[in-house]
Protein backbone atom coordinates (compact mmCIF):
# COMPACT_ATOMS: atom_id res chain seq x y z
CA UNK A 1 0.00 0.00 0.00
CA UNK A 2 1.06 3.49 -0.82
CA UNK A 3 -0.26 6.61 0.31
CA UNK A 4 0.33 10.23 -1.80
CA UNK A 5 -0.72 13.43 -0.34
CA UNK A 6 -1.44 15.34 -3.47
CA UNK A 7 -3.15 18.80 -1.89
CA UNK A 8 -4.47 20.53 1.08
CA UNK A 9 -6.62 23.45 1.89
CA UNK A 10 -6.82 24.52 5.34
CA UNK A 11 -6.55 21.01 6.69
CA UNK A 12 -8.63 18.72 4.23
CA UNK A 13 -6.71 16.95 2.45
CA UNK A 14 -6.83 15.12 -1.08
CA UNK A 15 -4.24 12.18 -1.83
CA UNK A 16 -4.44 8.66 -3.73
CA UNK A 17 -3.92 5.63 -1.84
CA UNK A 18 -2.41 2.42 -4.06
CA UNK A 19 -3.26 -1.27 -3.27
CA UNK A 20 -2.49 -4.31 -5.25
CA UNK A 21 -6.31 -4.85 -5.73
CA UNK A 22 -6.35 -0.71 -7.39
CA UNK A 23 -5.44 2.82 -6.35
CA UNK A 24 -8.61 5.25 -5.05
CA UNK A 25 -8.85 8.81 -4.43
CA UNK A 26 -9.30 10.56 -0.82
CA UNK A 27 -11.57 11.82 1.25
CA UNK A 28 -13.15 8.61 0.65
CA UNK A 29 -16.11 6.52 2.10
CA UNK A 30 -16.07 2.94 2.22
CA UNK A 31 -19.50 1.03 2.12
CA UNK A 32 -19.83 -1.39 4.63
CA UNK A 33 -20.32 -4.87 3.97
CA UNK A 34 -19.73 -6.55 7.42
CA UNK A 35 -20.40 -10.31 6.49
CA UNK A 36 -18.91 -10.13 2.73
CA UNK A 37 -22.17 -8.00 1.41
CA UNK A 38 -23.17 -4.56 1.36
CA UNK A 39 -26.51 -5.30 2.14
CA UNK A 40 -29.14 -5.28 -0.55
CA UNK A 41 -26.50 -3.69 -3.36
CA UNK A 42 -24.88 -6.08 -5.73
CA UNK A 43 -21.16 -5.89 -6.56
CA UNK A 44 -21.58 -3.86 -9.89
CA UNK A 45 -23.43 -1.60 -8.65
CA UNK A 46 -21.04 -0.85 -6.09
CA UNK A 47 -18.59 -0.24 -9.31
CA UNK A 48 -20.72 1.40 -11.58
CA UNK A 49 -23.41 2.88 -9.90
CA UNK A 50 -21.75 3.96 -6.71
CA UNK A 51 -18.46 4.09 -8.03
CA UNK A 52 -17.21 2.59 -4.25
CA UNK A 53 -13.22 3.08 -4.42
CA UNK A 54 -12.87 0.30 -1.36
CA UNK A 55 -15.34 -1.27 0.69
CA UNK A 56 -15.03 -2.36 4.26
CA UNK A 57 -15.64 -5.96 5.76
CA UNK A 58 -15.34 -7.25 9.30
CA UNK A 59 -13.02 -10.12 11.10
CA UNK A 60 -15.35 -11.07 13.86
CA UNK A 61 -18.35 -11.50 11.88
CA UNK A 62 -16.54 -13.27 8.75
CA UNK A 63 -14.38 -15.29 11.32
CA UNK A 64 -17.60 -17.10 12.34
CA UNK A 65 -19.38 -17.15 9.54
CA UNK A 66 -18.61 -18.32 6.74
CA UNK A 67 -15.49 -19.02 8.40
CA UNK A 68 -11.35 -18.87 7.32
CA UNK A 69 -11.40 -22.82 6.36
CA UNK A 70 -13.89 -22.11 3.45
CA UNK A 71 -12.41 -18.50 2.48
CA UNK A 72 -9.04 -19.76 2.40
CA UNK A 73 -10.53 -22.26 -0.17
CA UNK A 74 -12.01 -19.76 -2.25
CA UNK A 75 -8.52 -18.06 -2.48
CA UNK A 76 -9.78 -15.22 -0.08
CA UNK A 77 -12.51 -12.56 0.68
CA UNK A 78 -12.55 -10.84 -3.09
CA UNK A 79 -13.20 -13.86 -5.08
CA UNK A 80 -15.67 -15.51 -2.91
CA UNK A 81 -17.53 -12.06 -2.92
CA UNK A 82 -17.10 -11.15 -6.49
CA UNK A 83 -15.26 -7.83 -5.64
CA UNK A 84 -12.03 -7.10 -7.77
CA UNK A 85 -11.43 -3.66 -5.65
CA UNK A 86 -9.53 -2.92 -2.55
CA UNK A 87 -11.19 -4.36 1.07
CA UNK A 88 -10.33 -3.33 4.30
CA UNK A 89 -11.09 -5.01 7.34
CA UNK A 90 -11.89 -4.31 11.12
CA UNK A 91 -10.53 -6.28 13.36
CA UNK A 92 -13.51 -7.39 15.84
CA UNK A 93 -12.11 -4.80 18.60
CA UNK A 94 -15.93 -2.49 18.06
CA UNK A 95 -17.32 -5.81 18.40
CA UNK A 96 -15.19 -6.38 21.65
CA UNK A 97 -16.82 -2.94 22.84
CA UNK A 98 -20.46 -3.61 21.37
CA UNK A 99 -20.87 -7.52 22.93
CA UNK A 100 -19.80 -6.16 25.98
CA UNK A 101 -21.78 -8.90 27.72
CA UNK A 102 -20.60 -11.89 26.12
CA UNK A 103 -16.87 -10.78 26.68
CA UNK A 104 -13.98 -11.17 28.85
CA UNK A 105 -10.89 -9.32 28.47
CA UNK A 106 -7.26 -10.50 29.77
CA UNK A 107 -3.60 -9.31 28.84
CA UNK A 108 -4.14 -12.13 25.84
CA UNK A 109 -7.26 -10.53 24.45
CA UNK A 110 -10.48 -11.23 24.22
CA UNK A 111 -12.72 -14.25 24.91
CA UNK A 112 -16.77 -14.14 23.68
CA UNK A 113 -19.29 -16.17 23.07
CA UNK A 114 -20.78 -15.83 19.04
CA UNK A 115 -23.68 -14.25 18.80
CA UNK A 116 -24.82 -16.46 16.56
CA UNK A 117 -25.06 -19.90 18.55
CA UNK A 118 -23.16 -19.00 21.92
CA UNK A 119 -19.97 -20.93 21.30
CA UNK A 120 -17.04 -19.62 22.85
CA UNK A 121 -13.71 -18.10 21.39
CA UNK A 122 -10.96 -16.31 21.79
CA UNK A 123 -9.36 -13.29 19.59
CA UNK A 124 -5.66 -12.72 20.51
CA UNK A 125 -3.66 -9.99 18.40
CA UNK A 126 -2.03 -12.78 16.99
CA UNK A 127 -4.86 -15.12 15.61
CA UNK A 128 -6.55 -11.60 14.46
CA UNK A 129 -3.48 -10.94 12.34
CA UNK A 130 -4.01 -14.58 11.07
CA UNK A 131 -7.67 -14.32 10.58
CA UNK A 132 -7.39 -11.07 8.51
CA UNK A 133 -4.59 -12.91 5.95
CA UNK A 134 -7.02 -15.90 5.73
CA UNK A 135 -9.25 -13.17 4.53
CA UNK A 136 -6.85 -11.36 2.44
CA UNK A 137 -7.76 -7.86 2.84
CA UNK A 138 -5.51 -5.37 1.63
CA UNK A 139 -5.81 -3.57 4.67
CA UNK A 140 -5.99 -4.93 8.10
CA UNK A 141 -6.25 -3.55 11.68
CA UNK A 142 -5.15 -4.00 14.90
CA UNK A 143 -6.97 -5.29 17.56
CA UNK A 144 -7.86 -2.95 20.09
CA UNK A 145 -10.32 -2.38 22.97
CA UNK A 146 -13.12 -0.08 22.31
CA UNK A 147 -13.63 1.88 25.70
CA UNK A 148 -17.57 3.17 25.86
CA UNK A 149 -17.81 6.86 25.52
CA UNK A 150 -18.62 7.72 29.26
CA UNK A 151 -15.44 6.02 30.50
CA UNK A 152 -13.39 7.09 33.21
CA UNK A 153 -10.30 8.36 32.61
CA UNK A 154 -8.22 6.38 34.67
CA UNK A 155 -10.23 3.32 32.75
CA UNK A 156 -9.37 4.83 29.45
CA UNK A 157 -6.09 5.45 30.24
CA UNK A 158 -5.29 1.67 31.01
CA UNK A 159 -7.60 0.63 28.15
CA UNK A 160 -5.01 2.08 25.96
CA UNK A 161 -2.32 0.72 27.22
CA UNK A 162 -3.90 -2.74 26.76
CA UNK A 163 -4.57 -1.60 23.10
CA UNK A 164 -1.04 0.02 22.55
CA UNK A 165 0.58 -3.33 24.04
CA UNK A 166 -1.78 -5.30 21.59
CA UNK A 167 -0.53 -3.31 18.86
CA UNK A 168 2.95 -4.24 19.34
CA UNK A 169 2.18 -8.26 19.47
CA UNK A 170 -0.13 -7.49 16.13
CA UNK A 171 3.05 -5.79 14.47
CA UNK A 172 5.04 -8.91 15.21
CA UNK A 173 2.79 -11.07 14.30
CA UNK A 174 2.14 -9.18 10.70
CA UNK A 175 6.08 -9.41 10.15
CA UNK A 176 6.57 -13.16 11.06
CA UNK A 177 3.61 -14.21 8.64
CA UNK A 178 3.28 -14.04 4.96
CA UNK A 179 0.23 -13.10 2.56
CA UNK A 180 -1.73 -16.29 1.70
CA UNK A 181 -2.66 -15.16 -2.09
CA UNK A 182 -1.21 -13.03 -4.59
CA UNK A 183 -1.06 -9.32 -3.38
CA UNK A 184 0.35 -7.35 -0.55
CA UNK A 185 -1.32 -6.72 3.00
CA UNK A 186 -0.80 -3.17 5.25
CA UNK A 187 -1.82 -3.20 8.43
CA UNK A 188 -3.19 -0.06 10.47
CA UNK A 189 -3.01 0.92 14.14
CA UNK A 190 -5.81 2.17 15.83
CA UNK A 191 -5.47 5.71 17.80
CA UNK A 192 -7.63 5.36 21.21
CA UNK A 193 -8.21 7.15 24.40
CA UNK A 194 -12.15 8.21 24.48
CA UNK A 195 -12.19 11.76 25.12
CA UNK A 196 -9.29 12.45 26.60
CA UNK A 197 -6.56 14.45 24.77
CA UNK A 198 -3.57 13.74 26.66
CA UNK A 199 -4.60 10.11 26.69
CA UNK A 200 -5.16 10.52 22.49
CA UNK A 201 -1.86 12.32 22.37
CA UNK A 202 -0.07 9.39 23.89
CA UNK A 203 -1.67 6.53 21.79
CA UNK A 204 -0.47 8.87 18.63
CA UNK A 205 2.44 9.43 20.12
CA UNK A 206 3.72 5.80 20.54
CA UNK A 207 1.96 4.46 17.71
CA UNK A 208 4.04 6.53 15.72
CA UNK A 209 7.18 5.17 16.91
CA UNK A 210 5.37 1.59 15.83
CA UNK A 211 5.62 2.96 11.95
CA UNK A 212 2.38 2.07 10.60
CA UNK A 213 2.05 2.61 7.05
CA UNK A 214 -1.66 3.80 8.24
CA UNK A 215 -3.45 5.00 11.13
CA UNK A 216 -6.87 4.90 12.47
CA UNK A 217 -8.84 6.93 14.79
CA UNK A 218 -11.05 4.45 17.21
CA UNK A 219 -13.26 4.68 19.76
CA UNK A 220 -15.14 7.64 18.75
CA UNK A 221 -19.11 8.09 17.78
CA UNK A 222 -19.88 5.96 20.58
CA UNK A 223 -22.64 8.10 22.46
CA UNK A 224 -20.13 11.52 23.01
CA UNK A 225 -21.36 14.70 21.54
CA UNK A 226 -20.10 15.36 18.10
CA UNK A 227 -17.93 18.35 19.17
CA UNK A 228 -16.12 16.21 21.35
CA UNK A 229 -16.05 13.88 18.49
CA UNK A 230 -14.53 16.55 16.48
CA UNK A 231 -11.86 17.86 19.02
CA UNK A 232 -10.74 14.27 19.32
CA UNK A 233 -10.06 14.30 15.40
CA UNK A 234 -8.25 17.55 15.88
CA UNK A 235 -5.80 16.77 18.79
CA UNK A 236 -4.81 13.42 17.33
CA UNK A 237 -4.13 14.83 13.58
CA UNK A 238 -2.17 17.05 15.04
CA UNK A 239 0.25 14.44 15.72
CA UNK A 240 -0.53 12.08 12.79
CA UNK A 241 2.29 11.69 9.90
CA UNK A 242 1.26 13.75 7.27
CA UNK A 243 2.58 11.47 5.06
CA UNK A 244 0.30 8.62 6.21
CA UNK A 245 -3.06 7.66 5.33
CA UNK A 246 -5.30 8.66 8.77
CA UNK A 247 -8.86 6.69 8.53
CA UNK A 248 -11.62 7.49 10.84
CA UNK A 249 -14.07 4.77 12.12
CA UNK A 250 -17.62 4.27 12.31
CA UNK A 251 -18.28 7.52 11.27
CA UNK A 252 -21.30 8.67 10.15
CA UNK A 253 -23.27 11.30 9.06
CA UNK A 254 -22.54 13.36 5.67
CA UNK A 255 -22.25 16.78 8.17
CA UNK A 256 -19.69 14.18 10.21
CA UNK A 257 -18.04 13.50 7.42
CA UNK A 258 -17.57 17.11 6.00
CA UNK A 259 -16.22 18.32 9.51
CA UNK A 260 -13.84 15.63 9.89
CA UNK A 261 -12.63 16.05 6.46
CA UNK A 262 -12.00 19.91 7.29
CA UNK A 263 -9.70 17.92 10.22
CA UNK A 264 -7.44 16.34 8.19
CA UNK A 265 -9.22 12.65 7.78
CA UNK A 266 -9.06 10.44 4.56
CA UNK A 267 -11.13 7.89 4.87
CA UNK A 268 -14.42 6.99 6.39
CA UNK A 269 -16.91 3.95 7.13
CA UNK A 270 -20.47 3.82 8.82
CA UNK A 271 -23.12 1.64 8.09
CA UNK A 272 -25.96 4.53 8.27
CA UNK A 273 -26.58 5.65 4.60
CA UNK A 274 -27.35 1.56 4.17
CA UNK A 275 -28.83 0.44 7.47
CA UNK A 276 -31.20 4.02 7.33
CA UNK A 277 -31.71 4.08 3.85
CA UNK A 278 -33.50 0.33 4.74
CA UNK A 279 -35.75 2.58 7.08
CA UNK A 280 -36.76 5.29 4.88
CA UNK A 281 -34.31 7.55 5.56
CA UNK A 282 -33.08 9.11 1.96
CA UNK A 283 -30.28 11.85 2.18
CA UNK A 284 -30.16 13.98 -1.38
CA UNK A 285 -27.92 16.48 -2.22
CA UNK A 286 -31.07 18.99 -1.69
CA UNK A 287 -31.16 17.48 2.04
CA UNK A 288 -32.58 14.31 4.36
CA UNK A 289 -36.41 12.54 3.02
CA UNK A 290 -38.29 10.22 5.28
CA UNK A 291 -39.95 8.39 2.29
CA UNK A 292 -42.42 7.23 4.65
CA UNK A 293 -43.96 10.65 5.09
CA UNK A 294 -47.75 11.06 2.90
CA UNK A 295 -46.22 14.30 1.80
CA UNK A 296 -44.16 12.51 -0.79
CA UNK A 297 -47.49 10.02 -1.59
CA UNK A 298 -47.99 12.46 -4.75
CA UNK A 299 -44.23 13.14 -5.76
CA UNK A 300 -43.39 12.36 -9.31
CA UNK A 301 -40.28 14.07 -9.09
CA UNK A 302 -36.99 12.19 -9.29
CA UNK A 303 -35.56 10.70 -6.01
CA UNK A 304 -32.51 12.72 -6.40
CA UNK A 305 -32.33 15.57 -9.16
CA UNK A 306 -28.93 16.77 -8.35
CA UNK A 307 -27.48 13.47 -8.81
CA UNK A 308 -26.88 11.63 -12.16
CA UNK A 309 -27.51 7.50 -11.38
CA UNK A 310 -29.87 5.32 -12.65
CA UNK A 311 -31.28 4.93 -8.58
CA UNK A 312 -31.27 8.99 -8.34
CA UNK A 313 -32.91 9.56 -11.40
CA UNK A 314 -34.61 6.53 -13.11
CA UNK A 315 -37.67 6.48 -10.33
CA UNK A 316 -39.93 9.36 -8.16
CA UNK A 317 -40.29 9.73 -4.68
CA UNK A 318 -43.23 8.81 -4.86
CA UNK A 319 -42.53 5.52 -6.46
CA UNK A 320 -40.10 4.64 -4.02
CA UNK A 321 -42.71 5.77 -0.88
CA UNK A 322 -45.38 3.18 -2.66
CA UNK A 323 -42.40 0.47 -2.68
CA UNK A 324 -41.80 1.15 1.42
CA UNK A 325 -45.65 1.26 2.01
CA UNK A 326 -46.02 -2.10 0.20
CA UNK A 327 -43.31 -3.76 1.56
CA UNK A 328 -41.73 -4.28 -1.55
CA UNK A 329 -37.33 -5.22 -1.65
CA UNK A 330 -36.99 -3.21 -4.26
CA UNK A 331 -37.60 -0.10 -1.93
CA UNK A 332 -34.78 -1.44 0.22
CA UNK A 333 -32.43 -1.92 -2.45
CA UNK A 334 -32.88 1.80 -4.20
CA UNK A 335 -32.46 3.33 -1.04
CA UNK A 336 -28.91 1.95 -0.30
CA UNK A 337 -27.68 2.49 -3.43
CA UNK A 338 -29.11 6.02 -3.62
CA UNK A 339 -27.81 6.80 -0.08
CA UNK A 340 -24.60 5.32 -0.76
CA UNK A 341 -24.18 7.44 -3.97
CA UNK A 342 -24.70 10.36 -2.39
CA UNK A 343 -22.18 9.40 -0.14
CA UNK A 344 -19.33 8.87 -2.32
CA UNK A 345 -20.29 11.76 -4.47
CA UNK A 346 -20.38 14.20 -1.29
CA UNK A 347 -16.61 12.99 -0.93
CA UNK A 348 -15.65 13.23 -4.51
CA UNK A 349 -16.92 16.93 -4.38
CA UNK A 350 -15.00 17.69 -0.89
CA UNK A 351 -12.18 16.19 -2.80
CA UNK A 352 -12.39 18.47 -5.86
CA UNK A 353 -13.00 21.43 -3.49
CA UNK A 354 -9.55 20.72 -2.37
CA UNK A 355 -7.81 20.54 -5.37
CA UNK A 356 -9.04 24.34 -6.33
CA UNK A 357 -8.48 25.55 -3.05
CA UNK A 358 -11.91 26.16 -2.26
CA UNK A 359 -13.22 24.19 0.41
CA UNK A 360 -13.87 26.69 3.39
CA UNK A 361 -16.72 28.13 1.19
CA UNK A 362 -17.72 25.01 -0.21
CA UNK A 363 -17.86 23.17 3.10
CA UNK A 364 -19.89 26.12 4.50
CA UNK A 365 -22.52 26.25 1.06
CA UNK A 366 -22.86 22.54 1.63
CA UNK A 367 -23.56 21.91 5.57
CA UNK A 368 -26.80 23.05 6.02
CA UNK A 369 -27.88 21.97 2.35
CA UNK A 370 -27.43 18.16 3.09
CA UNK A 371 -28.22 18.73 7.54
CA UNK A 372 -32.00 20.48 6.45
CA UNK A 373 -35.05 17.94 6.41
CA UNK A 374 -37.09 18.20 3.41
Amino acid sequence: MNFRLQHTCSGARAGVIETSHGNFETPIFMPVGTVGSVKAVWPRELRDEIRAGIILGNAYHLYLRPGTDLLEKAGGLHPFIGWDGPILTDSGGYQVFSLASRRELSEDGVAFQSHIDGSYHTFTPENVVDIQRSIGADVMMVLDECPPGDASIEYARESNELTLRWAVRCKVRFAETTELYDHEQALFGIVQGVVYPDIRRESARRLIELDFPGYAIGGLSVGEPAEQMYEMVEVVNDILPSEKPRYLMGVGTPANLIESVMRGVDLFDCVMPTRNGRNGMIFTTEGIINIRNRKWREDLTAVDPGLESYASQGFSRSYLRHLFIAGEILGLQIASVQNLTFYLWLMRQARQAILEDRFDSWSHEMLPIIERRL
